[in-house]
C-alpha cells in the first residue's frame, strides 16, 4: 500500500492543525506585510452589478508570501488610447486562520478588496481569489491565492485610520 498509515490528513484535525502552523510560519518567515482593506458597497446598481459610490474602511495588517519572484507580473506598463495604462499584477498568499483572526468583519476575502504593499507604497485591486484547493491533498484549506491587480483611485473614499494610506485619498481627490 503506498498511502501513509501514520498520517490522514482528511480524519484527523491534529495533523491539519500542524501542516496549517507550519504554512503559517513559513508565510512569516519569508513573507512580507500587507494591509488588507476591505471594501463596502455604497449605492451598488442592481442592473450592472458596479458601485460608483466605493469606500473602504478599515486596514487590517496581514502577513503575505509573495508568489511572483520576479517583480510585478501581467503586461505592465503600455500607452493606450487613455494614456499610459499600468497593469501591473502579484500573487499574494495569505493564510486563512490569520485571515479569520485578524480581519473579523469578512468571512473571507473578496475581488474588489484592496491591498496596501508598503515596499513599493502601492494599492492592489483584488482580482481573483483561488479559495478551493485542487482535491484539498492536506485535508483542509490553508491558504488564500489571491491574484491582485495595480488600482487606479478614482476618488474613492477611505478611512483605514492608517495615515499612509489615507494620504493617497487626501492627494489624488477631486474635492
Amino acid at each position: 500500500m503506498t498511502v501513509n498509515n501514520y498520517v490522514r490528513n482528511f480524519e484527523f484535525v491534529g495533523e491539519q492543525r500542524l501542516l496549517e502552523d507550519l504554512i503559517i510560519e513559513s508565510i512569516q518567515m519569508y513573507g512580507t506585510e500587507i494591509y488588507y482593506i476591505p471594501r463596502v458597497a455604497v449605492k451598488e446598481d442592481p442592473i450592472f452589478g458596479e458601485d460608483v459610490l466605493q469606500k473602504y474602511n478599515g486596514g487590517y495588517s496581514l502577513e503575505a508570501y509573495i508568489s511572483s519572484t520576479d517583480g510585478f507580473e501581467g503586461e505592465g506598463d503600455f500607452l493606450g488610447k487613455f494614456g499610459l495604462e499600468l497593469r501591473d499584477t502579484v500573487n499574494f498568499s495569505i493564510s486563512v486562520r490569520r485571515f479569520d483572526e485578524t480581519v473579523h468583519e469578512n468571512v473571507r476575502p473578496f475581488e474588489g478588496d484592496l491591498i496596501y504593499f508598503p515596499i513599493t507604497k502601492a494599492i492592489f485591486q483584488i482580482l481573483f481569489i483561488e479559495d478551493e484547493a485542487i482535491f484539498y491533498q492536506t485535508g483542509q484549506l490553508q491558504s488564500y491565492d489571491m491574484l491582485c491587480e495595480m488600482f487606479t483611485y478614482s476618488d474613492q473614499k477611505f478611512d483605514t485610520g492608517i495615515d499612509t494610506i489615507d494620504a493617497i485619498e487626501r492627494s489624488h481627490s477631486y474635492s
